[in-house]
This record gives structure tokens, C-alpha cells and sequence, in this order.
């Protein structure tokens, strides 16, 4: 089924070949781009800043073009958080139905849920403590899944 009909059956409004990022009429104070990947350009992400967004999630794999990270980058007031860390509840979340698969165990949604949103924390405090103090969450997403990388490796004895 085509986004353009189910437009009479929902609030929203489609445009079509139109990026809704690039939408100059529509306000946006967080944006989560979920769905392709460069969904967000330099452009998109200039008018983003410029109409006053204060966040943008990462929800797909790089929905924002590396020019658009840039312009995102280039504005401190603007949080900007990659698909690394901002899309890790779903990579987790599926860890722990195969973990209840293997187990052939049952847990209630709100054991899962209470276990996301550790595991979220979990991640935001690895992130922040990884950023130091002068970095931006998205350098201690990079740094910390970098360290786990190679400390990993190094458990392996793959690295000295």
C-alpha cells in the first residue's frame, strides 16, 4: 500500500516526492528520521537548525547524509544522536527474545521494558562517560563502541 492512500484515513498529510525535513511549513522540534537512509541532506539539516529543532534521533541506518551530521555538528544547541546509540534498544531488545528462546522462557513486557531501559541507560552513561568532558554524545557513542571493539579483541587474543 502506497503512503498517498492512506492519507484520507489518518490526521497527517502526505506530500509526495517531498522530503517532510525539507517542508518549510511544517514545524519540528525533534526529528526522528526512521525510515531510509539520507533522509535528512545539508539542506534538510540547515533547515532543521534554522526553524529551531532542538534534537535530532538517529532511527534507521545514517538517515542523515554526512553534510547533514556536519551542519548538525556545527550547531551546539541542536543534540544529535546517531543510530548507534539512539537505535540500540531495538538491536537489544531482540538479544533478549533470543535469549528467552533458547531458554524456552516467558517474560512479562514490563520485565522487557524494565530491562530496556537499563540497557539504555546503560549505554547513555557508557556514552557520556567515553565523550569526556568537552565531547559530544555522538564522539562517546563512537569512542565507546570503539573501545568495546577492541577490547573484545584484545579478550580474543587477537590484539596485544
Amino acid at each position: 500500500m502506497r503512503l498517498s492512500a492512506l492519507e484520507e484515513h489518518v490526521d497527517g498529510k502526505y506530500f509526495h516526492g517531498k522530503s517532510p525535513w525539507a517542508l518549510p511549513e511544517l514545524q519540528v522540534d525533534f526529528a526522528f528520521p526512521c525510515a531510509t537512509q539520507n533522509e535528512i541532506d545539508k539542506d534538510g539539516a540547515a533547515l532543521l537548525v534554522k526553524k529551531g529543532c532542538m534534537g535530532v534521533f538517529e532511527g534507521a541506518n545514517l538517515p542523515v547524509t554526512a553534510w547533514g551530521q556536519e551542519v548538525l555538528r556545527s550547531h551546539p544547541k541542536v543534540l544529535y544522536i546517531p543510530g548507534k546509540a539512539a537505535n540500540a534498544g531495538g538491536v537489544g531488545v531482540s538479544g533478549l527474545e533470543m535469549s528467552q528462546n533458547a531458554s524456552r522462557t516467558y517474560w512479562r513486557r514490563s520485565k522487557v521494558d524494565v530491562m530496556l531501559k537499563d540497557m539504555m541507560a546503560l549505554i547513555y552513561e557508557q556514552t557520556r562517560e567515553a565523550a569526556g568532558e568537552d565531547g559530544t554524545l555522538e564522539q562517546g557513542c563512537n569512542r565507546a563502541g570503539f573501545l568495546k571493539v577492541a577490547h573484545a579483541l584484545k579478550e580474543l587474543g587477537w590484539v596485544y
